[in-house]
């Protein structure tokens, strides 16, 4: 059990699966009747996992008797709330260079290749900015610069027949 575990409220489901091992701790012979029911009385009180994981510590948990699990820590003024419950950091900022060269990049075949070029000039300078500030966006980047060159060798290859080639 992870530490922040031990301050989350348990479900009644929870309380049955204790109440189930002290049965069969009893069963065993491992408690008393005296004790049994006062366990029993406490687990049906517990709110939390810890209180739940300290009534039964120090009985074996399973078949092959598994270790007590530890005390449950106290928890300070920064671990009330677990890591699940807090809010999400901030998703990275995306560099903008990268979306532009991306934009530059798919507007090519209405732009009639005007627009490979700045894609691959935004492509560059995006991935130089993105090595260095740690920005999201290197896919982006990518494919603006790919689509900018693919650009380029269409185009390249229009003028090269059509230079070429007698039409």
């Amino acid at each position: 059990m992870q530490p922040w575990q031990y301050g989350m409220r348990a479900a009644q489901a929870d309380r049955d699966r204790t109440l189930d091992l002290l049965r069969a701790a009893y069963g065993e012979g491992r408690l008393d009747e005296a004790e049994h029911q006062q366990r029993t009385e406490m687990v049906l009180r517990a709110k939390t996992y810890g209180e739940l994981s300290q009534l039964v510590a120090d009985l074996p948990q399973g078949p092959m008797g598994m270790p007590p699990m530890q005390a449950a820590p106290t928890l300070g003024p920064t671990q009330a709330v677990p890591g699940t419950f807090r809010p999400l950091p901030p998703p990275a900022k995306t560099n903008s260079m990268a979306v532009g060269s991306l934009i530059c990049g798919l507007v090519q075949p209405f732009t009639f290749g005007a627009s490979a070029i700045p894609a691959i000039i935004l492509g560059h300078a995006s991935k130089s900015q993105i090595r260095t500030s740690g920005e999201e966006g290197d896919g982006m980047a990518t494919a603006g610069l790919v689509l900018g060159w693919l650009g380029v060798a269409f185009w390249l290859m229009v003028a090269f027949f059509a230079l070429v080639v007698p039409g």
